[in-house]
């Protein structure tokens, strides 16, 4: 089996004024130039993306903004990522927080979403929803309504072993609640991961 080296990683940063700053990462050195290239595009547009939430949602003036990144895998030609994006509004209540996470298939070259990790004809949604319920009701997490399932396009990232399911803040929980995460591991789901794929790889003992 051929040695998958890790992606390398360099550190951007883009400030629009005091207590403003925004860092996001960028893939340098890959062999595959193009892929590079998308892949940086796609982190680009995922951070203005969360940068003008933030400011559309609100009327008010931005007083501080961080935007942080963290590298969830990094192995078995799998990256996955996450960005946060913290942003306080004059005379808020409180500042908002966004997390959005990018994972990336380096074997087949492609931007993953969700439907993507497992079988075409697997009801993954199904599959998903039934483990998360029994981790809202073991560790009796707080919801602001009954949930039913997850979306088709629910936000996810990759880490290691691990598929972990995420919700916004007020998604399904109060705020003070934080970000409701499920992890999951892949051994739970091998009967319907795509074997071929981004999260059958890291399924693999070897």
């Amino acid at each position: 089996m051929p040695i998958n080296f890790p992606v390398h990683i360099h550190t951007q940063r883009v400030s629009t004024g005091p207590k403003k700053i925004v860092y996001f990462p960028k893939v340098i050195r890959m062999d595959n130039n193009q892929f590079e290239r998308s892949i940086n595009r796609a982190i680009v547009r995922q951070t203005q993306a969360l940068i003008d939430q933030q400011v559309g949602n609100m009327p008010s003036t931005v007083e501080e903004m961080l935007g942080l990144y963290e590298i969830k895998n990094n192995q078995r030609d799998v990256l996955s990522l996450s960005l946060s994006n913290y942003t306080y509004h004059q005379k808020a209540a409180h500042g908002m927080t966004y997390i959005k996470s990018l994972t990336f298939d380096l074997q087949k070259g492609n931007h993953c979403e969700l439907k993507d990790l497992f079988k075409s004809n697997s009801n993954y949604v199904k599959r998903l929803s039934e483990l998360i319920k029994i981790q809202i009701e073991q560790r009796e997490i707080p919801l602001l309504d009954n949930f039913t399932a997850i979306q088709p396009d629910q936000d996810f990232y990759i880490a290691d072993k691990t598929l972990v399911i995420y919700f916004q803040l007020y998604e399904i929980t109060p705020y003070v609640y934080g970000f409701p995460m499920f992890p999951i591991s892949v051994f739970d789901l091998q009967e319907i991961i795509e074997d071929n794929g981004a999260l059958g790889r890291m399924a693999e003992n070897n």
